[in-house]
């Protein structure tokens, strides 16, 4: 698999593109305005404490409180009363009040990024990522990464890990510590416990709610994440950028400087079409190549995937269509998953298959597919109904989320009023006005979809509502106007003076 990584950086923007042969995987998108997150530590008070929803309200210095959950505060329990408190509790009985108090300073890291109305998600479980390592500072533990494949490295791994891990300290190792000499690990975790050391100490000099460390900036997370030797190429647009990256790796890993290539007289996201591909992830429908589509749903709750044959209508038999787009289907839901950066609950409904064997084999496409994907996804199986259930996790916001924002209109519905409704409470509100004017003639100013209404067929609509109100009607078409919006004024001497209630809001006016 070719694999190409793009830096593309602005003056008020930075965006990294992620190509496997060629086609937009993932898209990383850091705003001046808008900085991620996600990985900060801070120190925090504890506001409120929530015992019917296991939960409390912790207080990091930003605009939202955050929310900490019962069990993402054990940890806290772990390093202040010890191991001795939990086994003397039933963990079923176990309450948030047990655990933290009103009033109470904690540390705390930033597992979620706030999404809508709700504030960011917290946990006790301190992590600090490394080149080849996460050191654990709170919890006793060895990991090595599931896509180290390998028996015979796993096994090696381990071993290193277990000589070099600090006492009562954990460490999860990396993908890319494969095949790594055990000085460069040692190396990283040394490192990871010297930024540990400065974090308690800031801790211990400071009260109150406060930002205690910040994770790196865009462009070094993905030196320190996603650079590794199976990436043949990192591109990126500015010279300044070029020198940071260059400065890294002499640190980290210098072999991979020869992959790092400066192309600053390219805009390298047109080069490479991502921009195209941004718009398109955008859009609700994403078509296949066949000529079938997938319809991508996002709400708050879950996300919904629907899988619709199109125009494709296959060769030989129904069943061989539907298991070809199916397939198809499933391996641009994966990319689509990543691009989108989509989490939490997901549900697939393909279209229905008559053999059990097809729909195996769809889903192993679709794991074949997940397994790329450096965050973690869980496939349940198919429900009774023939719908896919799986989970993604949520860490950072969506690409929907980072780029767009909620319709002020429709707020999110995705609908708006039609121009009959708008129609019917217009006529309303002409009877109104007209009842309490003297004005010989009323004038109106709609949308043009509202005003062919207004007028009907041949003038039929507009010569009723004259006979009806009992004067003339004047129509002013505002091709400008939004569907909903009118203006009904009476017409006194040459000057229209406004008596009625201008534009029409359908919560305050239609219900």
């Amino acid at each position: 698999m070719n694999k190409e990584i793009l830096v593309q950086e602005a003056d008020d923007e930075t965006k990294v593109a992620v190509l496997e042969d060629g086609n937009l995987v993932e898209i990383y998108v850091e705003r001046d305005l808008n900085e991620r997150l996600v990985g900060n530590i801070y120190k925090g008070v504890i506001r409120n404490v929530l015992p019917g929803m296991q939960a409390a309200f912790v207080d990091i210095g930003l605009e939202k409180n955050a929310f900490l959950y019962a069990g993402d505060a054990l940890v806290n329990v772990l390093c202040q009363r010890g191991n001795s408190f939990l086994n003397n509790q039933e963990n079923d009985q176990l309450n948030i009040s047990d655990i933290v108090k009103e009033g109470q300073e904690i540390l705390v890291q930033i597992a979620k990024e706030p999404v809508g109305t709700k504030g960011a998600r917290v946990t006790t479980k301190i992590t600090l990522p490394g080149r080849y390592v996460v050191l654990m500072p709170n919890v006793d533990y060895i990991g090595i990464s599931r896509r180290i494949q390998g028996d015979i490295e796993r096994e090696r791994l381990k071993e290193i890990a277990e000589q070099l891990k600090p006492k009562e300290m954990g460490i999860i190792v990396r993908t890319v510590a494969e095949n790594v000499l055990e000085n460069d690990i040692k190396e990283d975790i040394e490192n990871l416990q010297k930024m540990w050391i400065r974090i308690m100490q800031r801790v211990k000099n400071t009260s109150g709610s406060v930002l205690v460390y910040k994770d790196v900036e865009l462009v070094q997370r993905i030196l320190r994440d996603l650079f590794s030797e199976d990436v043949k190429k990192l591109s990126v647009n500015s010279r300044n950028t070029m020198e940071k990256v260059i400065d890294y790796l002499d640190v980290t890993n210098s072999d991979l400087k020869s992959k790092v290539f400066l192309n600053d007289n390219t805009n390298l996201f047109e080069k490479h079409s991502v921009d195209q591909e941004l718009a398109k992830a955008l859009k609700r429908k994403v078509w296949l190549k066949s000529g079938g589509y997938v319809i991508i749903d996002e709400t708050e709750a879950l996300t919904a995937i629907d899988v619709n044959t199109g125009k494709f209508v296959g060769k030989n038999n129904l069943e061989e269509t539907v298991v070809f787009t199916n397939c198809e289907a499933a391996k641009e839901i994966a990319r689509q998953l990543r691009l989108r950066n989509i989490g939490g609950i997901i549900i697939i409904d393909f279209i229905d298959m008559m053999e059990g064997e097809h729909r195996d084999k769809v889903l192993a496409v679709l794991e074949e597919e997940l397994r790329k994907d450096k965050i973690k996804a869980n496939i349940l199986g198919i429900t009774s109904l023939g719908l896919v259930e799986m989970t993604r996790k949520k860490v950072r916001q969506s690409l929907s989320n980072t780029l767009e924002r909620i319709c002020p209109y429709c707020e999110g519905k995705g609908r708006v009023v039609s121009e009959q409704t708008v129609y019917i409470s217009l006529k309303k509100q002409l009877e109104k006005v007209a009842a309490r004017t003297a004005a010989d003639t009323i004038v109106i100013e709609a949308s043009p979809q509202v005003v062919a209404l207004i007028i009907g067929v041949g003038g039929s609509e507009q010569s009723k509502l004259e006979t009806k109100i009992g004067k003339k009607i004047t129509i002013i078409e505002k091709e400008k106007n939004h569907i909903w919006e009118y203006d009904i004024k009476p017409k006194n001497e040459g000057k229209n003076e406004k008596t009625g209630t201008g534009t029409l809001i359908l919560n305050e006016n239609m219900v």
